[in-house]
């Protein structure tokens, strides 16, 4: 079965370069995915963070669709106990008349944050995480499906009043994940680059056997976000992922620092047990050439029983991003040169 590619963006903020330069990069390299024929672009969330500069995904969505012509655009996703239903019904509402039909509302549950920023954001954040599944029954009323008779606003509507609607995604990478997505009938993309795979598996069986089918989502449609970098030959994608395996390893270290540079990276004086940990990070990685991405790719689909796969490849480089992103779109698509063009 084919696999539709998509590209899943933080917005990483590197070394030598300000986090609106990280924004105005995501700007450029969603014109070009639109070009390459990825299927979706999806905006990450993150608050109070040197790493990422996407705090407000809805704002790079409008950025994105507004110039760009099929490509579809959404979040990956909006960390929905941060805010009101109504509110984020509102935004997406918004969203589907710059760009209808092509609108992804992917939704998250974790913070996205430490707890302190989380109590910024939302000062009952201690219990608005359970809140999670009633707010998803809130927002698909507020997007068409309409209200309960007996709900308090029943007789708030969501504006502006458009004709069609985001595409719901439940997003995880956890067995509760999955759960919520198939009570609801919703899509579901497991965050494998979060987790390497840990209990990947197990999520998406989860998934797929309590799917119950909803009018909009008949059949279970699961996918993954994985982390994937190639370039011309193995030993250069190996050589920008050092970037990757040390921010990760002071993510491990719970510092979100920017992305260093290759030769930062190099220069850096690892320990012992921090240069096991990256050989680990090393051995799990989809590094090498378009050849070598593309099976690993196919692999993790194959035993996840997933339809798509979302790449996020943080790059210190912004031309080798780009350059890792449209060699892969044509190593999966070499029928279609005609999309790749810069």
């Amino acid at each position: 079965m084919p696999i539709a590619l998509s590209i899943l963006d933080q917005s990483s903020v590197v070394t030598g370069r300000g986090p609106d330069d990280a924004v105005r990069e995501t700007l450029a390299l969603a014109r070009m995915a639109d070009q390459w024929g990825y299927h979706r672009y999806w905006l990450a969330e993150h608050h109070n963070s040197s790493a990422h500069a996407g705090s407000a995904p809805e704002i790079l969505i409008s950025a994105i669709a507004a110039t760009t012509r099929r490509i579809r655009v959404g979040s990956a996703g909006v960390m929905l106990p941060h805010y009101a239903a109504l509110k984020v019904a509102e935004q997406f509402r918004v969203l589907e008349a710059i760009a209808p039909g092509r609108i992804d509302l992917g939704l998250g549950r974790a913070p996205g944050s430490d707890g302190r920023t989380a109590y910024a954001l939302n000062p009952n954040a201690g219990t608005a995480a359970d809140q999670f599944p009633q707010q998803i029954r809130d927002l698909q009323g507020w997007l068409g499906d309409g209200l309960p008779v007996d709900h308090p606003f029943r007789a708030v509507t969501a504006s502006p009043a458009v004709p069609t609607k985001p595409e719901l995604w439940i997003l995880g990478s956890s067995d509760y994940g999955a759960q919520v997505a198939a009570f609801f009938g919703l899509p579901y993309c497991y965050a494998y680059f979060i987790t390497d795979g840990a209990g990947s598996e197990q999520a998406m069986e989860l998934y797929h056997q309590g799917y119950r089918p909803s009018a909009a989502n008949p059949t279970p449609n699961g996918a993954l976000a994985v982390f994937a970098l190639t370039a011309a030959t193995e030993a250069e994608a190996h050589r920008l992922f050092s970037s990757r395996a040390l921010a990760r390893l002071w993510r491990d270290q719970g510092r979100f620092l920017p992305l260093p540079s290759p030769e930062e990276a190099d220069a850096y004086a690892y320990s012992t047990a921090e240069r096991a940990h990256v050989q680990r990070l090393r051995d799990r990685a989809l590094i090498g050439t378009p050849a070598q991405v593309r099976a690993g790719i196919e692999a993790l689909a194959a035993a996840h029983v997933a339809s798509e796969v979302a790449i996020l490849s943080p790059c210190h480089s912004a031309a080798a991003r780009a350059e890792s992103y449209r060699l892969l779109a044509a190593e999966f698509a070499p029928e279609a040169p005609a999309r790749l063009v810069a």
